[in-house]
């Protein structure tokens, strides 16, 4: 693949797996937009490999004290604070990971990748994001998480098995609607990331890896650095605006660009 396209696929990954604007529904478009192949799944493989680092990296305080706690929990004792967040992330991945195999095993998830769908959940989850951030309180942090809230949570990131609806963008709608800060949500979206993104590289990594030659590794290797670089970019702009201000520009993106699909759908 040129270099090109792989530059461009692997910052569009990076950027728009973090903010609330659909990775999914960005790539899906890409190959309508620019009339290029699709990139394939080896390619998709390195992306979320690259991101997971990115998001590993910045919020590595919290990933280390999960992967210490991880192994009180497989004991069943859930008596540290690194504990009690390994099981949260954990209960909060399971339900995307049942919705995914159902999809897949359905062959709903093919049916889904539509211009039209995109425009669609792009347009109404956007306002969702909008009305919920508008008039929800600020009345949590990040460490205030619940088990009760993770599952809660885990059940809105299964949604964005959809194309177009934004796995960070749902999942910071949830926090915000459940009364968490701006940037506790935030935090709290990237980190349910870390196993919901090591989950679908492995699903995609086994069906890959044995059909990949040196060409393709090759490719793989150059998407990851990028999709890490851009993706570290875009998690601390992020995280930085969420101090200063509201989640608005995203939805105004996303309902600008959802308006536009529809009328390419449908016209």
């Amino acid at each position: 693949m040129e270099l090109y396209n792989l530059l461009l696929i692997a910052v569009i990954q990076g950027i728009t797996e973090f903010l609330p604007i659909s990775s999914s529904g960005h790539l899906i478009l890409l190959p309508h937009l620019t009339g290029a192949a699709d990139q394939g799944q080896v390619i998709d493989v390195a992306v979320h490999v690259g991101t997971l680092g990115a998001v590993i990296l910045y919020f590595r305080k919290d990933t280390m004290l999960a992967v210490a706690g991880l192994g009180h929990v497989l004991r069943g004792q859930i008596d540290t604070p690194g504990a009690f967040l390994a099981l949260c992330l954990i209960v909060a991945t399971l339900p995307v990971i049942v919705a995914g195999l159902i999809l897949e095993l359905t062959g709903l998830d093919e049916a889904l990748r539509s211009m039209a769908v995109i425009g669609w959940t792009m347009l109404v989850f956007g306002i969702v994001l909008w009305w919920v951030d508008t008039r929800s309180p600020q009345i949590r942090t990040a460490p205030q998480w619940t088990l009760r809230h993770a599952v809660i949570m885990g059940l809105w990131q299964a949604v964005a098995l959809i194309p177009g609806t934004s796995r960070s963008g749902i999942t910071i709608t949830a926090a915000r609607a459940l009364g968490y800060d701006r940037v506790g949500a935030a935090r709290l979206s990237m980190l349910m990331s870390i196993p919901t993104i090591a989950a679908s590289g492995l699903l995609l990594g086994g069906e890959v890896i044995l059909d990949a030659d040196l060409a393709m590794a090759r490719d793989g290797a150059i998407a990851a650095g990028f999709a890490f670089v851009s993706a570290l970019a875009a998690l601390a702009a992020m995280m930085r605006l969420a101090r200063s201000i509201s989640f608005t520009p995203y939805v105004v993106y996303r309902v600008v660009l959802g308006v536009v699909l529809l009328w390419v759908a449908y016209t």
